[in-house]
């Protein structure tokens, strides 16, 4: 901190949100989420015009223009945990619209390394959202950003899938990745079919989070992520990642001007 002594129930740094390092007015209504520190830098790079605004711990801000429409985007680092603390700090600083952009893998054949996935709704398999609300509690996208970035998907002709988005804690053992040791436990040996049984599409660890805080504290969020991995076919790559950011940039545009087919 800055040395001040503040209230520790609502912690701020420099007058400002404490995690993010930054203050109202720093950001418009729309941010996209990566988890990745850098990707930050590569979204804004498909903007008209950007500006650094903050980075301070895994939270990396960026500020500016994509087709007359202010945007800024902010990384969250990895987890929910994280997403939680973005959510709040964003929340406060007037933010109401957030869209994650993020990379995942498939539990399905046919969804390939390369394509997206946007997602409908996240099943809550991470621990950050059940600190917030009981398991029942609706992890959903808000219809109108899905609809945006669903509309953004077609327009850009990428290749995309819908459906549903399971959320994990951990990047191992949780997914049926053998740990060190090739530990694995048994009960988690069929996961991939366990997630496919369940008519899961996709799985990473953020959305579940985000989508659950925006229903919650009454914001509109959405989930557009790259399949990295395809779990069924052992294939992995860092594809697709542009396409995403496509979508999601688009998708704004879309949201601010009233672009929606009705």
């Amino acid at each position: 901190m800055s040395g001040e002594r503040v209230s520790a129930s609502q912690p701020t740094h420099m007058g400002g949100a404490y995690h993010l390092g930054l203050r109202q007015g720093d950001l418009p209504r729309y941010v996209l989420l990566p988890g990745d520190l850098d990707r930050v830098a590569k979204i804004a790079s498909m903007w008209d015009s950007s500006t650094p605004l903050s980075r301070r711990r895994q939270y990396v801000s960026f500020r500016g223009r994509y087709k007359g429409v202010d945007i800024s985007a902010l990384s969250t680092g990895i987890g929910g945990p994280a997403v939680s603390i973005a959510v709040e700090e964003l929340a406060r600083l007037g933010v109401d619209t957030m869209i994650r952009v993020g990379s995942c893998g498939s539990v399905r054949g046919d969804v390939k390394v390369g394509d997206l996935v946007i997602t409908k709704a996240a099943v809550r398999f991470d621990g950050a959202s059940s600190a917030y609300t009981p398991p029942g509690y609706p992890a959903s996208a808000d219809p109108v950003v899905y609809l945006a970035l669903v509309e953004a998907a077609e327009t850009l002709g990428v290749r995309y899938h819908t459906g549903l988005t399971a959320t994990f804690d951990a990047f191992y053992v949780a997914q049926g990745r053998p740990g060190y040791k090739g530990y694995l436990p048994r009960t988690l040996r069929s996961w991939v079919e366990d997630m496919a049984s369940l008519n899961v599409v996709n799985v990473e660890m953020e959305a579940a989070t985000l989508l659950t805080l925006t229903n919650l504290y009454g914001l509109r969020g959405g989930v557009v992520c790259s399949v990295f991995a395809n779990r069924v076919t052992d294939e992995f790559g860092e594809l697709g990642e542009a396409d995403a950011i496509m979508v999601a940039n688009e998708a704004v545009r879309i949201l601010e001007q009233g672009g929606l087919r009705r």
